[in-house]
């Protein structure tokens, strides 16, 4: 993991105090959770939204496990969430015969709510890793 001033601070060459040598480590604290976004959209176009926090104590990157995951979307934007353990997210009134059983993959954040997963980050990688497409 690759830890840069420019990651953390929006501007790195502005300094709240004056100081000679730049902390090379301007995050220590342990890494912020993860908060996975994603939607469930009807044949009518009627969304419904959810998300779901882990807890990331290894301390994973965005882009990585953001990579990672669009490798098991199908067309980079579908999954099925109850392969992947995460709540499905129905609307109200749902039709199979026309409505998709599939959800949506909006994003994922750095987020500072606490952890709300039954598993963790770890698990959730290694239960899509496992998946074939």
């Amino acid at each position: 993991m690759n830890i840069t001033t420019k990651k953390f601070l929006k501007n790195p060459e502005v300094h709240l105090y004056p100081i000679a040598y730049p902390n090379p480590f301007p995050y220590l604290g342990s890494m912020p959770n993860i908060k996975f976004n994603y939607l469930y959209r009807d044949s009518g176009n009627y969304k419904k939204s959810n998300s779901v926090i882990f807890a990331n104590p290894e301390g994973i990157e965005l882009s990585d496990l953001e990579a990672m995951i669009k490798t098991k979307l199908i067309w980079d934007t579908w999954f099925y969430a109850e392969q992947w353990n995460l709540p499905e997210i129905f609307t109200g009134i749902v039709d199979f015969r026309v409505d998709p059983t599939w959800h949506e993959f909006e994003n994922i954040a750095y987020t500072d709510e606490p952890s709300g997963s039954t598993f963790t980050l770890i698990d959730f990688i290694d239960i899509i890793n496992n998946l074939n497409r």
